[in-house]
């Protein structure tokens, strides 16, 4: 961890460790006071956990053993764990659920810590800085910089992009600590260990994608210096596509974030027993308090001390499991065992789940979307001096993301090989798909006071930081593209102070409320954030690819080509949706084992979590049923081609621009090369024409 700390001790303003310094005593005792509380509210389930015996190895009586399998002709795995005594006694799953479900003193200390910073981090920014920033405006300019005038006296620049003068290194973090959320923390290991490796190759695509965000798409945004990121639909369309296109992003974000909010609500759930709807409002009014207090400054240095817990928290679990289980050799042959370790299929049908195709095709457009075109991340890097920092950002940012993702993926072989002869989904100690890692967190760290409070933190430190993130992108856009449009009179910097701030409130309570509505629907949240989110994602890829790639659509076919999108992506995935709650739609999984455990459960009981499910014969699929029943990986690429190709056609009714029409700054470079070998061979043919006139 040293290496990660020294450069963000490097780059950490000195009035910042000050204030936190200065605030150590107070948020000490108020920390005392709290934890007083909640250990005289909690139940005594803790007490029982203390106590309790808990093996961690050993197998049921062979002549009750059963075996479960996702696939329709599963192979039985066999345990080698030792069996019990004779006449012990074991717990029921009810019994040992609750057994694990405590919460220590240092556990809470450690979880309200992360919170009191992050409130005392959006405290400063929020208010001290801003009070010192007004001390010293009267005074002379000593920064030299060229966006200090600019930044002056411009409350949403402050507030939306840091005034453009943020540091590489902490923007970098607070881009991976937005892009992996407690969604990716949590449903990429539940990816694994239900489904196998195939999606490991995300790692891949994940690189292509970047490079493609970086010389396709970012060098337009941050060349133009847009605070909203579809400010450039206005310029390259009109105003009715820009408002289009924020709608868009509004929707996915309103949907999106309610599920980053949900998942470790899960985990914190799954350690203490709170109810996902008590702990959510209070975690989600501090994110809303440093948010709507300290804008960008503080989004970015609260993702930062969440980056550092949240893969410290990751390390700890994954080695302290891997010891556990005697070293990474036992975890890959566990995993070869049960077939697990494996590469995408080969194959062209888009309806395997996770093909070479899919991962290929779906997922790199849909990781180039966004990289490269969503407000979330562009605006971090429009916070940027310039595209020399932007670059290096660039760097830092996906080698970051593509080393935390490997670490997730690997915290998934590691549940497979924990639990595999003992699925804690067949037999109901972990209710939700994605609550498997926090039960491995809460059975084999509970010996160390204060990990599972770092676990915890770490989730929602993640969670937090999409969430904070999300806010600021959707306040900037209300701000831009909503509420200035619409004023006769230009904004007064109180007025800009206070809209921002009531945005960002608004949206975190929406969020709040919409959990609600999350928590209903039936796929885990990896699949199921891709699925909904593509609603909305897809019109908009296609909207871009439009405006930078297709400098001959004009702005009525963009829109009637987004539009055809919308409601082609609306349908679509809501009868997948409604598809796989039905059960009419199943995903092959991997065989899982309940031969090794060592507590009584409901052996009669099976659910679809476990049951086999007889599959529907291609063969007998409408043309409807093929449409929906594509891998969900195709979803993005699935919307932007519908619109773009709608575009095209309706060109023969709306027209098309010429090379005139279309400025040559609003297009992608690779295109851009070819409009400028257009323009200079009309320039030349005009001087030349301008030159044999003169002569005669």
């Amino acid at each position: 961890m040293s290496t990660t700390a020294d450069p963000v001790a490097q780059g950490v303003n000195s009035p910042v460790v000050d204030v936190v310094a200065k605030t150590t005593t107070t948020v000490a005792n108020a920390i005392a006071k709290t934890v007083a509380v909640i250990s005289s509210t909690v139940s005594t389930s803790s007490t029982t956990g203390a106590t309790s015996t808990i093996p961690t190895s050993s197998s049921s009586t062979p002549t009750t053993s059963t075996t479960f399998a996702y696939t329709p002709t599963p192979t039985p795995i066999q345990s080698t764990s030792p069996s019990l005594e004779d006449g012990a006694e074991k717990l029921s799953v009810k019994d040992l659920s609750q057994a694990l479900q405590h919460f220590g003193i240092v556990d809470y200390l450690v979880f309200i810590a992360m919170l009191a910073v992050c409130a005392v981090i959006g405290f400063y920014f929020g208010f001290i800085e801003k009070k010192q920033k007004k001390q010293k405006l009267p005074g002379k300019d000593g920064g030299g910089a060229a966006g200090v005038e600019e930044r002056r006296g411009s409350e949403a620049l402050d507030y939306l992009v840091g005034g453009r003068q943020m540091k590489v290194f902490p923007v970098a973090l607070s881009l991976v600590a937005s892009f992996v959320s407690g969604i990716s923390l949590l449903g990429t290991s539940t990816e694994i260990y239900v489904y196998g490796t195939q999606y490991a190759f995300i790692l891949v695509t994940l690189a292509i994608s970047g490079a493609i965000s970086w010389y396709i798409f970012l060098p337009v945004f941050c060349n133009l210096q847009l605070t909203s990121t579809y400010e450039y639909f206005e310029m390259r369309f009109n105003k009715s596509v820009r408002l289009l296109g924020s709608a868009f992003f509004t929707g996915a974000n309103l949907i999106w974030l309610p599920i980053v909010i949900y998942v470790p609500a899960l985990a914190f759930n799954q350690v203490t027993g709170i109810n996902i709807h008590v702990i959510t409002p209070i975690v989600c009014l501090v994110c809303i308090f440093y948010t709507a207090a300290g804008g960008l400054k503080a989004v970015v240095w609260t993702d930062v001390i969440q980056t550092v817990i949240m893969v410290g928290a990751i390390f700890f679990v994954i080695i302290k499991g891997t010891a556990d289980l005697g070293g990474l050799g036992v975890v890959i042959q566990r995993n070869f065992d049960t077939g697990r370790m494996e590469w995408p299929e080969l194959t062209l049908d888009p309806k395997v789940r996770m093909s070479m195709l899919a991962m290929m095709v779906g997922n790199v457009a849909h990781s180039s979307y966004n990289l490269g075109c969503n407000q979330i991340i562009t605006q971090r890097y429009l916070s940027l001096p310039g595209l020399k920092q932007m670059a290096q950002c660039s760097f830092i940012f996906i080698t970051g993301l593509v080393v935390l993702m490997a670490i997730c993926m690997y915290n998934g072989l590691l549940l497979s090989a924990t639990y595999y002869d003992c699925d804690p989904l067949t037999t109901k100690l972990a209710v939700a798909k994605d609550q498997l890692v926090p039960l491995l967190v809460v059975q084999s760290m509970s010996s160390f006071p204060g990990v599972p409070g770092m676990f915890v933190a770490g989730v929602f430190s993640a969670a937090l930081s999409s969430l904070s993130t999300g806010m600021n992108s959707l306040a900037a856009v209300f701000l831009e593209d909503y509420i200035r449009p619409l004023t006769r009179k230009p904004l007064t910097e109180h007025q800009t102070a206070v809209i921002m701030r009531v945005c960002t409130v608004l949206i975190g309570v929406m969020s709040v409320c919409l959990v609600f509505v999350v928590e209903q629907m039936g796929s885990h949240v990896m699949q199921l954030s891709m699925t909904v989110g593509s609603v909305a994602q897809g019109p908009l890829l296609g909207l871009f690819v439009m405006g930078l790639l297709c400098p001959s659509i004009n702005s009525k076919s963009a829109i009637v080509g987004s539009l055809c999108s919308f409601f082609f992506m609306g349908w679509l995935c809501l009868s997948a949706q409604l598809a796989i709650n039905s059960g009419e739609m199943h995903f092959e999984s991997k065989p899982v084992s309940v031969e090794g455990c060592d507590y009584e459960f409901d052996r009669d009981l099976v659910t679809p979590a476990n049951a086999t499910i007889p599959l529907t014969e291609p063969g007998s699929l409408t043309f409807a049923q093929e449409l929906y029943h594509v891998s969900f990986m195709f979803y993005s690429v699935m919307g932007a081609a519908v619109g773009v190709i709608t575009a095209h056609l309706a060109g023969f009714v709306f027209g098309r621009n010429t090379a005139d029409d279309v400025d040559i700054e609003l297009l992608s470079p690779c295109i851009r090369r070819f409009q400028k070998s257009s323009y200079s061979s009309v320039k030349l043919d005009e001087n030349t024409l301008k030159s044999f006139n003169a002569k005669t």
